[in-house]
């Protein structure tokens, strides 16, 4: 390639690499909002074909290396890579530095796994170079008119790729689904947690969908008919929406599809993800945790015919479910409610990462940047956008008016569901696990008292009292180990908290 060819006058906006479907379809939107925009792609035919095609007669510049993309490129330059998360992004990195100068920013737009952004900030801190880790979420239709992003890093660089960010971004009530979430790798952290919400939400929905099925002998299309009406309520959102238009398609010999798709579900680890980190910070994110799970138990498919064959449970009577109209109002219920709990567990893992991080996590925009564009968008986040305006040091979403008010009614409904589901065998391991953290955090006091005394008794684990139950032999605030049985010594272990 020709040196005076590579140093053109230097007009892109911002740069993107990777040309797969979600990359084409974000610069075309870039394009749409009155952006130029240097596409690369390591596989350079796929640039050609891209400008032969798609982005024929729109303001996208090819550039078939990356020292081209970069003199391509406005100051500060602004680069963002859609590649695979993981060696292709430091690859990347790798490969723009030496085109790059200090002030310039570089947005791994990737599903990429927090710890690796909070080392790439650092990394790149120590060169001069801004990063950002973006999540995106809405999938192809999202990216090509309007995602929800939740950009992190570096502060220095939300000036510069604010406007563009924000233009292309979906919007709700004229606002858009894009604000600065905090620094590092906050926003794939924040993109990691909504992937874990959008678990919990799925599996809540095909519980859902399994008990009007095997209780109440609902048809696929009355089922899709039960979710359509949903969608005009309280659940109203995107993954309602879909799970409608799914019930409700038919195959070529008129029969529904779904009923001809495999029960063993796949995942990409953003779950798996969000659980760990949750048993890292110590924190009760249960739903999630039991939607990864259950995704693991679908996949043992042969072991399950095999366990099916062999093992009992109770049959269903076909006079299990008596009134439809009141069974399926306390299912809607009882998604609702257990949906609370899925988010009220995910902002509060997010406040403990906040804290232990020592990130300023922008809880108003996170809720708001959610409500549009992704994958979990509802109506329902409209009032968490609300609850954490009002408070953004919101200690927990019960402790709003609303959800609190919101569980209270739904709670005999909740409880009914569950109850039917496990009398008659349906696993319900979102639903049950919901309703258990709501029974355990609403409890003054729990059981754990006796399981520190048995950690004490075979470890020397050691315990508190409770100050009202202080006294010389056993005072407040201070670790005790007790002798149990007369046989032990008096030398207590090390305490820690997970």
């Amino acid at each position: 390639m020709r040196r005076d060819h590579i140093l053109t006058a230097s007009r892109g906006d911002i740069g993107l690499i990777g040309l797969a479907v979600m990359g084409q379809n974000l610069i075309l939107n870039a394009a749409d909002h009155g952006y130029t925009v240097v596409a690369y792609n390591r596989t350079v035919s796929k640039v050609d074909r891209f400008l032969e095609d798609e982005a024929k007669g729109k303001s996208i510049i090819g550039a078939h290396s990356v020292e081209e993309l970069c003199a391509n490129l406005k100051r500060p330059r602004r680069v963002i890579l859609l590649v695979k998360a993981g060696s292709a992004v430091d690859a990347f990195i790798e490969q723009l530095l030496p085109y790059m100068e200090q002030g310039d920013i570089i947005i791994d737009g990737g599903n990429s796994h927090f710890p690796d952004s909070n080392r790439r900030f650092e990394e790149l801190k120590q060169k001069g170079i801004h990063f950002v880790g973006s999540g995106v979420s809405g999938g192809e239709e999202g990216a090509r008119y309007g995602p929800s992003l939740m950009p992190g890093g570096a502060p220095e660089a939300w000036p510069h790729i604010k406007e563009i960010f924000q233009s292309i971004a979906a919007k709700s009530e004229g606002e858009a689904c894009c604000d600065w979430v905090g620094p590092a790798g906050a926003g794939h952290y924040v993109k990691m947690v909504h992937n874990g919400i959008e678990y919990g939400d799925m599996q809540l929905i095909c519980e859902a969908y399994d008990i009007m099925k095997r209780l109440g002998g609902f048809t696929d299309k009355e089922i899709g008919q039960v979710f359509s009406e949903w969608n005009k309520g309280i659940l109203d959102s995107f993954l309602i929406e879909i799970t409608r238009d799914i019930l409700l398609y038919e195959d070529l010999d008129g029969t529904p599809l779904v009923e001809k798709i495999l029960d063993s579900a796949g995942q990409k680890g953003t779950g798996k993800w969000t659980a760990i980190n949750a048993l890292d910070m110590g924190m009760p994110v249960t739903l999630i945790g039991e939607a990864v799970f259950a995704r693991c138990l679908s996949s043992l498919k042969d072991e399950r015919m095999r366990a099916s064959a062999l093992l009992s449970g109770p049959e269903i009577p076909k006079d299990a479910v008596k009134d439809r109209k009141q069974f399926v109002d306390d299912l809607e219920q009882a998604l609702y409610a257990s949906k609370i709990m899925s988010y009220a567990q995910g902002f509060m893992l997010m406040r403990e990462a906040g804290k232990t991080f020592g990130w300023e996590l922008n809880f108003p925009a996170i809720a708001l940047m959610w409500r549009g564009g992704c994958i979990i968008r509802s109506v329902f986040l409209a009032q968490i956008t609300k609850a954490y305006r009002e408070n953004p040091y919101l200690e927990n979403l019960l402790f709003n008016k609303f959800f609190a008010d919101a569980v209270t009614k739904a709670q005999q409904g909740w409880r009914r569901t569950i109850g039917l589901a496990t009398t008659y065998g349906i696993p319900t391991p979102a639903f049950s696990t919901a309703l258990a953290f709501y029974d355990g955090y609403r409890s003054k006091r729990l059981p754990a008292n006796l399981l520190q005394a048995q950690r004490d008794y075979f470890g020397a684990h050691t315990f508190r009292v409770l100050p009202e139950a202080a006294s010389a032999h056993l005072p407040v605030d201070k670790d005790i180990h007790i002798n149990w049985t007369g046989k032990g010594g008096n030398i207590s272990a090390s305490t820690y908290q997970a």
